[in-house]
């Protein structure tokens, strides 16, 4: 345990010093945005796969006989397919909206701007 501790330590030290300088804000944004995208967002949809999968474990194998294991069990997975289903929507309407402003990685084009009619 303490050399997973030690090795995740040891990944995770240049990435908390931030050892990259930031120019600007959009610099700035453009970071949090590809961290959003490159970390937070497939560690959510890891746990709710996690969630799913355990929901599925406790019904068909340690509730098999037992009605309020099953029971338990559904509802695991339906909130797994929840999450997924408010993730994906979530994530779909900030493309719109970052397709909407032409945002490119995060950054503002510059000289684009939307033709609206």
């Amino acid at each position: 345990m303490k050399k997973i501790a030690l090795a995740g330590a040891a990944l995770a030290f240049p990435f908390l010093a931030l050892a990259q300088t930031v120019n600007s804000v959009q610099d700035l944004a453009s970071f949090v945005i590809s961290l959003i995208n490159n970390v937070a967002v497939p560690f959510v949809f890891a746990v709710a796969f996690i969630v799913f999968i355990w929901g599925v474990f406790r019904t068909f194998i340690l509730g098999g006989s037992d009605p309020k294991k099953r029971e338990e069990g559904k509802a695991l997975m339906i909130w797994g397919i929840v999450g997924f289903a408010l993730m994906v929507s979530v994530w779909g309407l900030v493309r719109i909206l970052t397709g909407s402003v032409i945002l490119d990685n995060g950054q503002v084009l510059p000289g684009q701007v939307k033709n609206v009619r």
